[in-house]
């Protein structure tokens, strides 16, 4: 479908932001020290919701990340960070003071009591923040290898203690994204068909029992994308029945019925109601 430039560029920073963590979370799996790491926390205190991309487990202190994948020039004056057209962003840190406070009295509900150091963590060699205080919790691209490099020289060795506290929040840990906004769509103003699963495109071609992307060469077993497609309408359409004529308009390339019925007999429940034939 096509997205309203507000739903595009909501998208782009998601997109943008997630890069930034998976990148943060591959540096942080090099720290060989004697740690625990929890990735992307939502959580409740007080009833608040509050959310935490990393959080670093050590013997003596609790460290809270909060990753920005922010590219080009920007300025920070009077608290404010501004882009190159005046144009303020939310500055990361009054994000990063509200998790460290409920978290603060999260723990304390638990009766867990460690010292907690928060950071903003900037990972994009592109990024510049001019102007920026010393004393602000900032940690740039330059300077991410030695601050890795820091918690990594930290052999203090973990208890079971840790290992408790760990689990306490892992399983506080809320799976849906509470903030999570998802742009209006129906099924008929959707594009039809299966798509590439490398590069996402609909240049699919059917060969025998192959889909061949004709946009990069990517091959597919028929019955593997097809189950990925069913997968994906499924997703979309949570409250949907999945019929064998609906998957065979949703993939669209496939002529035949019979495969789809046969590809639904082998890997979903067959459901009958009222002589109705649906499949989960």
């Amino acid at each position: 479908m096509q997205l309203s430039n507000n739903d595009r560029q909501n998208y782009y920073n998601l997109n943008k932001g997630y890069e930034g963590e998976l990148l943060f979370d591959s540096l942080t799996e090099q720290i060989e020290g004697n740690c625990l790491i929890l990735n992307d926390l939502r959580l409740t205190a007080n009833n608040q919701n509050f959310q935490i991309d990393a959080l670093l487990i050590s013997k003596n202190t609790l460290y809270i990340f909060e990753v920005k994948n922010y590219s080009r020039d920007y300025y920070y004056t009077s608290d404010k960070i501004l882009k190159n057209d005046q144009s303020e962003v939310t500055n990361p840190l009054i994000q990063l003071q509200r998790a460290e406070s409920l978290l603060r009295q999260l723990l304390l509900k638990f009766n867990f009591s460690i010292p907690i150091q928060s950071y903003v963590i900037f990972v994009n060699p592109e990024f510049m923040l001019y102007l920026a205080p010393p004393d602000k919790p900032f940690i740039f691209p330059t300077q991410l290898n030695r601050f890795l490099k820091k918690l990594n020289n930290d052999q203090s060795q973990i208890q079971q203690h840790h290992m408790k506290l760990a689990e306490t929040i892992k399983s506080l840990d809320k799976l849906e994204n509470p903030y999570q906004y998802l742009p209006h769509y129906d099924y008929q103003q959707l594009r039809k068909g299966m798509i590439c699963a490398k590069c996402n495109s609909f240049s699919l071609k059917i060969a025998g029992m192959k889909c061949i992307c004709t946009s990069c060469g990517n091959t597919e077993h028929i019955d593997i994308a097809t189950i990925r497609t069913i997968n994906e309408f499924k997703l979309l359409f949570p409250n949907e029945k999945i019929t064998t004529g609906k998957i065979f308009e949703w993939c669209d390339i496939i002529t035949s019925k019979k495969r789809i019925q046969r590809i639904l007999k082998t890997n979903f429940k067959q459901m009958d109601v009222l002589r109705r034939v649906y499949y989960e």
